[in-house]
């Protein structure tokens, strides 16, 4: 890390501020102050421990920029990942949850699988079956994408620093059976107001979900971190985010689960 204390405590200041007051920061504002990515991950660090002394509690990790299409988007060759807030899970019930567009700046969603953590995993050198074996169940998992910078244009830096561009998340049942499945070969539909505008595999999350997450589990070691029995991992989509608004209303249909409607307003 090259970027000077102050420097990091300021951008996660600037960060806390636009996530608050729902006012973005410039394009590539935060990547143009930073000397590398683990600069980025630094701010994000800080800027969650605001939160925490405040209040927030952290229930895990979310990964990012698994599509190998949107890290030739922005130049990148890896994943990266953002920390779960308890304050921006959205609770479900009877397979519906109502989320409302003016808690973010430029809103998205997308459709995931989601693990939960049944025992301590840390790297390096994790393996998928290590993986695995440490994870209670999976469940369909929705995330809602969110940027503090303008009209997202950003570079890697940018999203990383910023929480990997995390909004909030929603999830099914949890589900042993789902753990277990081919989780490479599991089908999503997603539907938005009615029709159908998205279809995918885990296929599309690095290979697998479950690669995925063997990803995290080894790059969180790079920082003297693991996870712990009882986090929640989302590891990425299984198809393109979409922007959403009030009034909206999305079905996000995985193979072998209940559908879970996310209803916008």
């Amino acid at each position: 890390m090259t970027s000077t204390a102050p420097v990091i405590r300021n951008l996660a200041e600037k960060l806390d501020t636009a996530l608050r007051g729902k006012v973005p920061m410039p394009h590539f504002a935060v990547s143009e102050s930073l000397s590398e990515l683990a600069d980025a991950y630094a701010v994000q660090t800080a800027w969650t421990a605001m939160r925490v002394a405040r209040g927030e509690k952290i229930v895990g990790r979310k990964i990012g920029l698994t599509a190998k299409a949107v890290q030739e988007q922005l130049g990148v060759d890896q994943p990266d990942y953002g920390t779960l807030w308890e304050s921006s899970f959205h609770k479900t019930k009877n397979g519906q949850v109502t989320v409302s567009a003016a808690d973010f700046i430029a809103p998205r969603i997308e459709g995931e699988v989601a693990f939960l953590i049944g025992k301590s995993l840390k790297g390096p050198n994790i393996t998928p079956e290590q993986v695995l074996a440490a994870t209670d169940a999976c469940a369909l998992g929705v995330e809602i994408v969110d940027s503090r910078i303008a009209d997202w244009k950003i570079k890697i830096g940018d999203t990383i620093a910023d929480n990997a561009s995390y909004g909030g998340f929603a999830l099914g049942p949890w589900d042993k059976a789902l753990r277990d499945a081919d989780l490479a070969a599991v089908k999503m539909i997603q539907s938005q107001n009615g029709a159908v505008v998205g279809e995918g595999t885990g296929a599309a999350v690095l290979g697998s979900p479950l690669i995925s997450c063997t990803w995290l589990a080894n790059k969180l070691a790079e920082f003297d971190v693991g996870l712990e029995p009882g986090d929640v991992v989302i590891s990425g989509a299984l198809m393109k985010m979409l922007p959403f608004k009030a009034g909206d209303k999305f079905v996000f249909a995985l193979e072998g689960q209940p559908d879970l409607t996310v209803t916008i307003i």
